[in-house]
């Protein structure tokens, strides 16, 4: 039998799902390993393998969150950029915005620049909007920023010349010369050729930042798979939901800075809804996404290393990153997340994270400061069935709280429970609500190891009558990776291109060459899509492409309404045109096959529960005593998996479905 695994690195577990032809065969979890990621991924392999020959894994596919760690930690490589003469000081003078604690603030220190003042280089030439040649290239300057930039000991230059993705011959040679003294060469025509100046080249950037060390991960990564006899091939999961091989991914590392966020996504999407909001809650963030016709939400530009809330993505607070990536909200709330009392003594959970070393107090890893996961214990939510877990350690830490608050230590918890609730809500509330979209008529898809513990009561503060929680919700990650399919994207702008159909022919042939694929295998898809605007508009929108012009007109009006909320008719203009190829993946996500046996009567525990005036006897079930229930659960309840639990409020009521999915329905009343 062939097997492929699939492998997600998270900050405080790595998952890993082993998978055969007829469905899952094998899940764990097991502590993340920071010192040395590769390290936590190889005990995970080796555990889930367990007696199975590593010969017959195929296919390896892995979610990190490496890229986008460099970037906030600031660990990549020194990078001398190289632009056209006159625009050096775009990348110094960036584009900042305050976030709120910094908007009256007299001594604002806007972000240090990606790349250092002294390390940004001009050539001389000019190229206009449209690929006409203003100033030829002077080859002896190109040859004297080369020889700067090798006295300087620097290995790694991204070129960004202006208008580049319109005429990017110069790039190419600016690159040859360049290589001749420095290592590592970058080019904005290669890596992503859209409109946009100072997105374009900050996009270069960050790809020649990350590339050195994420070469070298992936590399080290197959070293090492192979030493315990897995040789299969190992695919990386881009920003936009699609995978590509380790090799695209090190020439392409750009597309990997949302990586880790993105596998989850694809669970909800194929959980079986046509609207959905993904909720995934792991060990140190939230992260929640809009899925809509089976589809995620997908964003041509995000923000990483910025300030404020939702994963530092607001706009003008970060590094722009104009690739496709997955659009979602992200909070620093997980199970791991630490609990504390501010200068004025109220009650803050996050966004710190206590992460896997020393993890939550009741780890007994040596933690001591109470975290979500030490406050869900003490409610009675958890139990130590799948990890040895510490209900006095957990007590201890959590009266840290509770004395200086005056409240029972119970009360202390919960108060972390609502907080940590209220804080991911915000998270559905920036997806949805913000964004015009009412999330009554959605399904509340929850994964992770700490969502389905906290779902219900995230559903209740929106109106959502339904929660979803798959099989082996505690690794959907993980099992989601295994359902992404062989994809990669190209883009390029063009104003007054007078043949659209000839771009996107020679954008579907390099990306199915960046894949080793041939357009005529008959299980290649091509979408084409365009951005489009009014003429005289700045901003566009990308809509799903049509040669007919009026189809085209129609497509951007309605989408025009639906992201503005007004009707507008005008003379448009095409400026980007976009194309993603993908094959199918190779095996179907793991999942339960045959029978499944009932299990015996559900045991029982006392959980703490407001509505019936604090701890309550409540009944504890597996998936198997929800399979031999006979009906659905009412709450409250506690349904316990090995890497997950699902906490059943009071007005809710549980039911296990034919796909072993859990589904939380809510009192009409």
């Amino acid at each position: 039998m062939a097997y492929a695994i699939g492998v997600d690195v998270g900050g405080t577990f790595t998952d890993v799902v082993l998978s055969g032809t007829s469905g899952a065969i094998s899940v764990t979890k097991c502590l993340s390993t920071h010192y040395d990621p590769i390290a936590g991924i190889v005990s995970g392999v080796t555990r889930v393998l367990d007696g199975h020959d590593p010969a017959q894994v195929t296919r390896v596919v892995h979610a990190t969150t490496l890229a986008t760690n460099a970037v906030l930690e600031r660990r990549g490589a020194r990078v001398a950029f190289v632009t056209t003469r006159g625009f050096r000081a775009a990348i110094p003078l960036g584009r900042h915005a305050r976030v709120e604690e910094d908007r009256y603030d007299l001594r604002f220190t806007p972000p240090p620049p990606p790349v250092a003042p002294g390390d940004c280089f001009e050539v001389t030439e000019r190229v206009s909007a449209r690929g006409t040649v203003l100033t030829p290239l002077d080859t002896d300057s190109v040859r004297r920023v080369a020889a700067e930039i090798a006295a300087r000991g620097i290995e790694s230059a991204a070129v960004c010349l202006l208008h580049a993705y319109a005429y990017p011959e110069h790039e190419r040679r600016v690159a040859q010369i360049l290589r001749e003294s420095v290592p590592g060469v970058v080019t904005s025509s290669e890596t992503w050729p859209e409109i946009r100046e100072y997105e374009r080249a900050t996009t270069t950037i960050m790809s020649a930042y990350i590339g050195p060390l994420v070469s070298s991960y992936l590399s080290r990564l197959r070293e090492r798979l192979a030493a315990i006899g897995v040789r299969a091939p190992v695919h990386v999961m881009e920003s936009g939901g699609g995978v590509i091989s380790a090799e695209l991914a090190a020439r392409r590392a750009v597309a990997m800075i949302e990586s880790g966020p993105a596998a989850g996504v694809l669970a909800a999407a194929g959980a079986g809804f046509a609207d959905a909001i993904s909720f995934d809650m792991g060990g140190t963030t939230a992260k929640t996404c809009v899925v809509r016709g089976g589809r995620p939400e997908i964003t041509h530009e995000f923000h990483v290393g910025g300030k404020g809330s939702f994963g530092g993505r607001r706009a003008g607070t970060g590094v722009p990153i104009k690739t496709p990536a997955i659009d979602l909200a992200e909070v620093g709330a997980g199970g791991g997340s630490v609990a504390w009392l501010d200068p004025a003594g109220a009650l803050r959970v996050g966004p710190r994270s206590a992460g896997s070393s020393p993890g939550p107090a009741c780890y007994g890893l040596g933690g001591s400061e109470p975290t979500v996961t030490d406050a869900n214990l003490v409610l009675g939510y958890l139990s130590s069935a799948s990890m040895p877990l510490s209900p006095g350690l957990a007590g201890k830490a959590l009266d840290r709280l509770a004395e200086p608050l005056g409240v029972t230590r119970e009360q202390a918890a919960y108060a972390v429970h609502e907080i940590v609730s209220a804080s991911m809500a915000s998270a559905v509330h920036v997806v949805t609500v913000q964004r015009g979209i009412d999330p009554r008529g959605f399904v509340l898809v929850a994964f992770g190891g700490a969502g389905p513990m906290h779902a219900a009561r995230v559903a209740e503060r929106f109106g959502i009558g339904t929660v979803a929680v798959p099989a082996h919700c505690g690794v959907a990650s993980a099992a989601g990776l295994l359902t992404a399919a062989l994809s990669t994207d190209r883009v390029l702008s063009r104003l007054d291109e007078p043949d659209p159909e000839a771009v996107f022919a020679s954008l579907a042939a390099d990306a199915a060459a960046d894949l080793g694929l041939s357009l005529s295998a008959p299980e290649v898809r091509v979408l084409r899509s365009v951005d489009v605007r009014f003429a005289g508009q700045s901003h566009d929108l990308t809509v799903d492409w049509s040669a007919d012009r009026a189809e085209l007109e129609s497509r951007f009006s309605r989408r025009y309404a639906q992201v503005y909320g007004i009707t507008q008719r005008g003379e448009i203009e095409l400026v980007s045109y976009r194309v993603r190829v993908t094959v199918g993946a190779t095996r179907r996500a793991p999942q339960v096959t045959g029978p499944r046996p009932p299990g015996g009567p559900p045991s029982a525990r006392r959980a703490y529960f407001p509505e019936l005036g604090g701890h309550t006897e409540v009944p504890v079930h597996t998936r198997r005593t929800l399979n031999g229930a006979g009906g659905a659960v009412p709450g409250p309840a506690v349904v316990e998996d090995p890497g997950s639990t699902i906490v059943v409020p009071p007005g809710w009521a549980a039911a296990l479905t034919g796909s072993d999915a859990v589904h939380l329905t809510r009192d009409a009343a």
